[in-house]
This record gives C-alpha cells, structure tokens and sequence, in this order.
C-alpha cells in the first residue's frame, strides 16, 4: 500500500479562553488525499506550553470577527 502520509509543518490555529492564536511552523503528518493533520503527543504538549507560558509571541496581529447571519 502507498504512503498517503507527509511530514511538513502546518500553520495551527486554536481558539482558548476568548483568545485566538496562530503557531507557526509546527511539525506534523499530512494525509495527502485528506488533509487530516496529525501531530506526535510532544508537538501537542509544546503547543499546550506555548498558550499556557508567559513567552512573548514573535508579533501580534489583528484579527476581524463576523457573525454569519
């Protein structure tokens, strides 16, 4: 059976606590026919920290919000 899975980095968006953030960069496998994103128990710990730390992100940016209505 062919491999349908990639090794890249992904933008990974995440809503929490009234904020919104944008981690880039970030390593995970790739389903080529589905774009299902994987990411090993670490990647998703190191994200947990990033969100939870007190580091400064590398820039802000700002972001509209609509309601689809």
């Amino acid at each position: 059976m062919k491999e349908t899975m990639l090794d890249t980095e992904v933008i990974y968006t995440l809503e929490h606590a009234g904020s919104f953030y944008i981690i880039e960069h970030v390593p995970a496998r790739v389903c080529k026919e589905t774009g299902e994103e994987l990411f090993a128990p670490e990647t998703v710990e190191h994200i947990q920290k990033l969100i939870r730390g007190k580091e400064k992100p590398v820039r802000v940016i700002e972001t509209p919000v609509y309601e689809y209505v």
